[in-house]
């Protein structure tokens, strides 16, 4: 869809009746909050900023007692306010309350905004959506990990204001069309999940049971693999696998990580925040083709086939297969849902948070063992239609951020007065294009 737009160069104070104020003077912000001497079984409904996701949209309202609830449940809430988040505003957590129950309590990392009657609540929630504000809000926040700004800074940063009986007009266009938007990345993001799965099912579809359907199965007697092709072995890891315990001696190769998105990969490949060792000396070296288990985080399936010579954390372990498994074939094994969760079954530990996959747990799960060629073909196989559901997986994430960006495009011109709406800013009027 194409918009028109006013007149090229029209600024807000041209458009009459159209003006520029800092937000605390068409709002109040943070106006009330919950007492300390709340009854300790007074019950809440709770939003935390990681309730609210960029788009707007709350998500997973948690009840309390207010005995229980986060020290931070503080900020009362009413119909028509707009709640933004002062810390981590890289997020863009801002949500419009809209028919909240009477116990709708939020975080005091959101600065709620009140409005008064010069801004209508509903030409609010675009006006703090509108780029050039939360490029505001980013810009002065003051932190690296968790950037913040304080609500006397927020009220200081304008915002546009046409006349009240306008702004109705423009937020009720902006809900129509942004929930059109909306609508189709839902859409896109529903076929992105659908890929996933397909991907998945593919995936421990051909492992398990290899690629010619005509084969006779047998059963495996192993609850995770459940039948497979009756010429296939099925052999505990103990009888595979060697452990390789070999450290550097300077730690000056490659380091690599593991994680359950990835696999192996290189540590310069990945933004990694986190603590790095002055010196690698005393890592663990892999060789291209060994498995290497991240120990912490096995249970989620952190682990997978090194594509490469390098070095580890001496908290991983590293094992080097037999020549009965093919590399490619092994890191697609290990790397399936259902693998992550035998690994579980052989993990130690009393939390499901804290599970280690040590040695003597690995060695005991069970591997399906095709002849090599035949793993080989299978891992060639997925290799190909992998590749195909990765393409579609990629052209619908750019559909989505194109929409994203029109979304953001259409409330930026409309909020600002240079998308003309219903003709009233300029005898032209706004035209649909499909």
């Amino acid at each position: 869809m194409r918009f028109q737009q006013n007149g090229e160069g029209m600024s807000v104070s041209q458009i009459t009746g159209w003006g520029r104020k800092r937000l605390k003077y068409v709002a109040s912000i943070n106006y009330e909050a919950l007492p300390e001497s709340t009854s300790p079984d007074y019950e809440l409904q709770y939003i935390d900023i990681g309730n609210v996701d960029s788009s707007g949209t709350i998500h997973d309202v948690v009840t309390y007692a207010f005995e229980n609830a986060p020290s931070r449940a503080r900020r009362c809430v009413k119909h028509g306010d707009v709640i933004i988040s002062t810390v981590r505003t890289y997020l863009h957590a801002i949500a419009a309350i809209e028919n909240p129950p009477e116990n709708l309590i939020v975080s005091t990392g959101f600065a709620v905004v009140r409005p008064n009657p010069m801004l209508h609540p509903k030409f609010c929630k675009f006006a703090l959506r509108e780029p050039s504000f939360i490029h505001e809000v980013v810009s002065r926040s003051v932190g690296i990990s968790y950037p913040a700004i304080n609500s006397s800074e927020l009220g200081d940063i304008c915002i546009s204001v046409p006349p009240v009986e306008r702004q109705e007009q423009i937020a009720d266009f902006l809900d129509r069309e942004t929930a059109r938007i909306d609508s189709l990345i839902a859409a896109k993001e529903n076929y992105l999940n659908l890929l996933a799965e397909k991907r998945r099912a593919l995936i421990t579809t051909a492992i398990t049971r290899g690629i010619d359907r005509t084969v006779q199965l047998k059963e495996s007697g192993i609850s995770w693999l459940g039948p497979v092709p009756e010429h296939w072995e099925i052999e505990r890891a103990k009888w595979l696998f060697t452990e390789r315990d070999i450290r550097s001696e300077f730690g000056d190769e490659e380091m690599l990580t593991v994680s359950h998105f990835t696999g192996v990969t290189t540590r310069s490949e990945k933004n990694v925040n986190m603590f790095m060792a002055e010196s690698q000396e005393g890592s663990k070296i892999c060789e291209a083709g060994d498995l290497v288990i991240n120990t912490l985080w096995a249970w989620m399936g952190a682990m997978g086939v090194s594509p490469q010579r390098g070095i580890v954390s001496p908290a991983y372990h590293v094992y080097e297969p037999g020549d009965r498994l093919d590399p490619d074939y092994l890191d697609y094994l290990v790397r399936m849902p259902v693998f992550a969760q035998e690994v579980i079954r052989y993990s130690k530990g009393v939390w499901s948070s804290r599970l280690r996959l040590y040695p003597e747990g690995l060695y005991e799960i069970w591997f399906p063992v095709p002849p090599v060629e035949e793993q080989r073909a299978i891992a060639e196989y997925l290799k190909t239609e992998s590749a195909k559901l990765d393409a579609l997986k990629a052209a619908t994430e750019r559909t989505i951020t194109l929409l994203r960006e029109r979304r953001t495009a259409l409330i930026a011109a409309a909020v600002t007065g240079k998308l003309n709406i219903n003709g009233t800013d300029s005898h032209k009027e706004v035209r649909h294009a499909h």
